[in-house]
């Protein structure tokens, strides 16, 4: 196998500000804080708008989540202002509003909320409620970061790496991201990952790589399980150890990883790790291609035309062929030609009928 350190940045994602609570809710509390915020208190005002949120001691009732919310947030309770954006924006028990959802965010992120921060940079980011700018996402993400948020220290870098809202840095990339993955961040790990084994504001250092994709890989991310499982394939910053790669490769390719399933494709064809199966081969190959994986659609259509795991026919090679082809004409490999060339000489242009 090849390197597969594509370490393709995650995109930005606005995540749910509603956290329920880890202590014991007893029914005393509940009415106690039912009392003091119809008295208008608005942390219990926030409270309530939460356990309704949350269904926590009360059935689930969205409408009341927002009743409360508003009421709190309009005494300028910034969670409460956060989460009352959060309604607006995901449409729970009001109308889904992005103008209304930036509103409330900002009012909270202005008082220094760092959930807020990193989701009024998220909403910039995506261009939600307001026109896109990766400037003022940039802005929000660093005011988040300083505040030692994970996720804003990631998506920081995730703007620098791809030079949004900024001129590209990799060396600064790089350190915001470290930040979020030494926090435990998955995506930040296997990031960082990538950025080791591309040499992307570090030196190169196939070790380190392995290492954080490992440790990403143990959190259940399937980019670096599938990169993990390359590296024990490869012999990159490990002894070569085909068992463990077909281990890492494998449980990427069940989350539905195309990159992974074809390469689990690759180890059952060679016998590595696993013994040789032309059908789980074909299985795995095919699972690829139907995601577009051109790779894996090129494969796919050799497997046809050669009787391998599957029984020869030579219109769908060639139709699988193609549409490797045309996904990437201009990098449309001589062998691919080749293939294509022999497939169209015994006269299959058109599919065969049994």
């Amino acid at each position: 196998m090849k390197h597969i350190f594509i370490g393709i940045l995650t995109a930005i994602l606005l995540l749910s500000p509603f956290k329920g609570f880890s202590e014991t809710l007893t029914p005393k509390r509940i009415t106690e804080w039912s009392r003091t915020a119809a008295q208008g208190d608005a942390g219990a005002q926030f409270n309530l708008g939460l356990l309704h949120a949350k269904g926590q001691g009360v059935p689930k009732n969205y409408a009341e989540a927002f009743k409360w919310f508003h009421l709190a947030a309009l005494q300028g309770n910034a969670q409460a202002q956060l989460c009352l954006g959060a309604m607006y924006h995901d449409g729970l028990g009001v109308p889904k509003n992005y103008a209304e959802a930036l509103k409330w965010v900002r009012l909270a992120a202005q008082q220094g909320n760092v959930q807020a921060q990193l989701y009024l940079g998220a909403m910039y980011a995506n261009g939600l409620g307001v026109p896109q700018s990766y400037s003022e996402a940039l802005k929000w993400f660093h005011l988040a970061a300083l505040q030692w948020n994970a996720q804003a220290q990631f998506n920081l870098g995730l703007l620098l790496a791809k030079g949004q809202g900024v001129p590209q840095s990799y060396p600064e990339a790089f350190k915001w991201v470290r930040l979020a993955a030494n926090q435990g961040l998955a995506d930040a790990q296997f990031n960082l990952g990538a950025m080791y084994a591309n040499g992307q504001g570090t030196p190169q250092n196939d070790a380190e790589a392995f290492k954080w994709f490992h440790l990403a890989a143990n959190q259940g991310l399937a980019g670096a399980q599938c990169n993990l499982g390359a590296m024990y394939a490869n012999g990159q910053g490990t002894p070569q150890n085909y068992a463990e790669a077909f281990k890492w490769v494998r449980l990427a390719a069940l989350q539905g990883n195309a990159q992974a399933q074809l390469y689990l494709g690759a180890m059952y064809v060679n016998g590595q790790g696993t013994p040789q199966n032309y059908a789980e081969a074909f299985k795995w190959v095919r699972l690829a291609a139907l995601q577009g994986n051109t790779q894996a659609q090129f494969y796919l259509g050799a497997m046809y035309a050669n009787d391998l795991g599957v029984q020869k026919n030579y219109a769908e090679a060639l139709k699988w062929v193609r549409l490797a082809a045309l996904q990437e004409i201009s990098k449309c490999t001589e062998s691919t030609r080749t293939l294509m060339r022999t497939l169209i000489e015994k006269g299959i242009q058109k599919p065969e009928h049994p």
